[in-house]
């Protein structure tokens, strides 16, 4: 009993907000009488919350740094409108104008990062005139219009599905084939690690554990994809996600790079001493947030099929909040990819399950306003525990 309680105390906050994703899922699929967990809603979910999670990525890195950015929503949106300025008033190709939308987001993080790590200007009120700027470009590049329809190629990263090895059936085999082989690789880099863990002589859970979570996860991801192979199958969109979340895992992980942007956050006066570049790491945080914006506003125009001026409106107070839900600390130093991801579906799902409620916008304001104070309550309290 002790050593099970040793094992829920240590993981609380590695776990605690997956069990919380999980209970708000049923909470809500028992209220809408089993309308949240169809096939067809399920791959809502992730369609419309997909930016949300880019920025979130995004979001956490930057927060891990002891920073925070409150534009990206005003990017996304000023984005958005260059990305239907060239496509649809300049004609450029639509693979031009991704491009050059990219590189203007790592441009407008590089121009933020300058004055947040190398002038020294905190980053609350950088990112606040940045918001306040980009908004008002937006409205200039659009003219107050919106510009629509933007071409069906450009569309293809937030609404197209991948192509089925049986077309017409009804159940997606290729999805579920991709789940399948998915399931295997977690299973094998699991069992590498523990191995590799059990070599040095770290300290492992214990074998029923280790067991329990690899049978949950791989559960987890089956049924996840079972769902979506109901339906129409893998969204592109979701491939570009998961793509960003195994990537950036990687990199705060298994990296120097992400080693460094962890130093910084948790103690930049050591971080320096120890000869960690700190202007350069939240220098770099900040342009990967322009980058993350702007493939965040991609894929919402993308799927909106419009530049609209209204565009990103409170994107940045989602991404926040999925970021700490999520596991970040302001203090800096403390956060995952995963945590981030975790943080936004929740988000996700109190949107799309009060939605379909008839729950007001306003009540779902202060709902999702409430559960942010929960989980900031809930990391400090955690702190405080572990102090005494």
């Amino acid at each position: 009993m002790t050593k099970l309680k040793l094992l829920v105390t240590n993981n609380v906050r590695k776990f605690g907000m997956i069990i919380a994703l999980i209970g708000i899922a049923l909470f809500f699929q028992v209220l809408t009488g089993g309308a949240l967990l169809t096939p067809l809603n399920v791959t809502n979910i992730i369609m419309q919350n997909s930016y949300i999670i880019v920025l979130a990525i995004g979001m956490m890195i930057i927060i891990i740094t002891g920073e925070i950015d409150l534009s990206v929503g005003s990017v996304a949106a000023f984005i958005g409108a260059l990305a239907g300025f060239f496509m649809a008033t300049l004609s450029l190709p639509v693979s031009a104008s991704v491009l050059i939308c990219l590189i203007v987001g790592a441009m407008i993080g590089a121009w933020q990062g300058f004055w947040v790590a190398y002038m020294r200007i905190p980053s609350f009120i950088v990112t606040l005139a940045g918001m306040l700027l980009f908004r008002g470009l937006t409205l200039i590049v659009l003219d107050g219009r919106t510009i629509a329809p933007l071409p069906d190629s450009f569309r293809t990263m937030s609404a197209a599905f991948l192509p089925d090895i049986n077309a017409g059936g009804e159940i997606k085999l290729l999805t579920l084939i991709i789940g399948f082989v998915a399931s295997v690789l977690y299973i094998l880099y699991e069992i590498r690690l523990r191995k590799v863990a059990k070599f040095y002589r770290f300290k492992v859970t214990s074998k029923g554990f280790f067991v329990f979570k690899i049978s949950f996860f791989v559960a987890a991801l089956n049924l996840f994809t079972y769902f979506l192979a109901l339906y129409r199958g893998l969204p592109v969109v979701l491939l570009i996600l998961v793509t960003l979340v195994l990537g950036y895992s990687f990199i705060m992980s298994k990296t120097v790079l992400g080693r460094h942007i962890y130093a910084v956050g948790g103690n930049m006066n050591a971080a320096q001493l120890s000869g960690v570049r700190t202007k350069k790491m939240k220098f770099l945080a900040f342009v990967n947030m322009g980058v993350l914006a702007a493939l965040a506003g991609l894929i919402f125009t993308a799927r909106l099929n419009a530049s609209t001026p209204q565009a990103g409106t409170l994107f940045e107070l989602d991404a926040i909040a999925a970021a700490v839900i999520g596991g970040a600390s302001f203090s800096g130093g403390v956060g995952s990819i995963f945590g981030a991801v975790i943080g936004a579906l929740v988000m996700g799902v109190l949107n799309n399950g009060m939605s379909l409620m008839g729950i007001g916008t306003d009540w779902q304001q202060a709902i999702k306003g409430l559960v942010l104070l929960s989980a900031v309550a809930f990391d400090v309290l955690n702190k405080n525990k572990g102090k005494m």
